[in-house]
């Protein structure tokens, strides 16, 4: 499954974002009016616990709802401004910074992982590759890609320790399967940090939160309490998080790893953030203009699942009657977070919830299929 690897690296033409009207503004109008009715149908009867910050994105337009409370004891309400955990949302941006690479000559997605990370001496994941990483196809599962959340972390030595222990399934191999795996992508950050010579926070920040204009997004080290290390009037925006029955886990600004090295918590952002990341991803204007080419490129299917799923560089593809969307979910047992986007009718949805296992499906099937059409 590696020739999608000698797809065409020729630039997109970069399209321009319209923030101003459409001429029509009855249709504009009634567009408005359909996604506050899905958005209050299918989105805010699930909110039972925490809040929920939700910002809809149509040709170039972004609707923001907000249901909720970053914080139930204080009544510390949810605006788009909130800051949240994001979780696995985290890995798009991961795998931005993979395809930039390889759209500048930089990083070959052919390379071997251990052509940066000299520590691996598995026959397996001598094979493995930067791209068979970035796309879930590696075949490389550990027992921290399961729950029961953390309550033992791993130095980068065990880290390597767990890695060269591991032997894959009878009939896995490289390149053949998908199988989701958080592990590949605390490997793929580790093979970005030698490649550059640099912390992932800073090749985030300096090649793609920059240049979207996204100033509050931040992927923080973690405390000795698990919570991130943030300036005090950020951790004041920061959700508390809460499990689906509403219990309260952590403090706000938690982060969960299994992972006891620099570089493996979670990002925070806020929805008004992630609709700029949306708007990029579908039409809009970036400065430069490889990353926007990286944005698209990202979102191709690389390995079909079924029939109805595929795997790209970190999306995942879904084909409905008539719509295919293009998505991410991300969740632990005190947040939930979800990107959706159908590209084809320049329609975005972004999910922010501080509480375990939000219903993101909601999402997928009932209210961009029906924006969709």
């Amino acid at each position: 499954m590696r020739s999608w690897f000698n797809a065409s690296l020729a630039s997109f033409a970069l399209l321009t974002l319209c923030l101003t009207p459409v001429p029509n503004a009855a249709a504009d109008s009634d567009m408005d009016s359909k996604v506050q009715n899905l958005v209050a149908a299918h989105l805010a009867p699930a909110v039972t616990s925490g809040g929920l910050a939700v910002a809809v994105y149509t040709a170039g337009h972004v609707q923001f709802f907000n249901y909720g409370h970053a914080d139930t004891a204080g009544k510390q309400p949810i605006t788009e401004d909130t800051l949240f955990n994001i979780a696995s949302l985290r890995k798009l941006f991961e795998a931005t910074l993979v395809t930039l690479g390889a759209l500048r000559g930089e990083i070959n997605l052919y390379d071997p992982v251990s052509k940066y990370i000299g520590e691996l001496n598995g026959d397996y994941l001598h094979r493995v590759t930067i791209g068979e990483l970035v796309t879930h196809t590696s075949g490389l599962q550990l027992p921290t890609d399961h729950p029961p959340w953390p309550n033992e972390s791993y130095t980068q030595a065990q880290f390597f320790d767990l890695l060269n222990a591991w032997k894959p399934s009878a009939g896995e191999a490289p390149g053949r399967q998908r199988i989701y795996t958080h592990a590949g992508y605390v490997l793929l950050q580790l093979v970005l940090e030698r490649r550059y010579g640099r912390p992932i926070h800073e090749l985030i920040e300096e090649r793609i939160l920059k240049p979207l204009g996204m100033h509050t997004t931040f992927l923080p080290e973690r405390g000795p309490d698990s919570r991130a290390i943030m300036p005090s009037e950020l951790l004041q925006e920061t959700v508390q998080g809460y499990s689906d029955q509403g219990v309260p886990i952590g403090s706000p600004g938690n982060q969960q790893s299994y992972f006891d090295f620099p570089g493996t918590g979670q990002m925070f952002s806020t929805a008004r953030d992630l609709s700029l990341f949306v708007a990029a991803c579908l039409d809009g204007k970036v400065s430069d203009p490889q990353l926007h080419e990286a944005l698209k490129m990202i979102q191709r299917e690389r390995f079909e699942v079924s029939a109805k799923f595929g795997q790209a560089m970190a999306w995942e593809n879904v084909h409905l009657d008539g719509v295919n969307i293009i998505d991410k979910p991300g969740g632990l047992n005190n947040a939930s977070a979800y990107i959706g986007l159908v590209p084809k009718r320049n329609i975005g949805i972004v999910l922010l919830a501080n509480r375990g296992e939000f219903p993101h499906e909601n999402a997928r099937y009932e209210v961009l299929p029906a924006l969709s059409r």
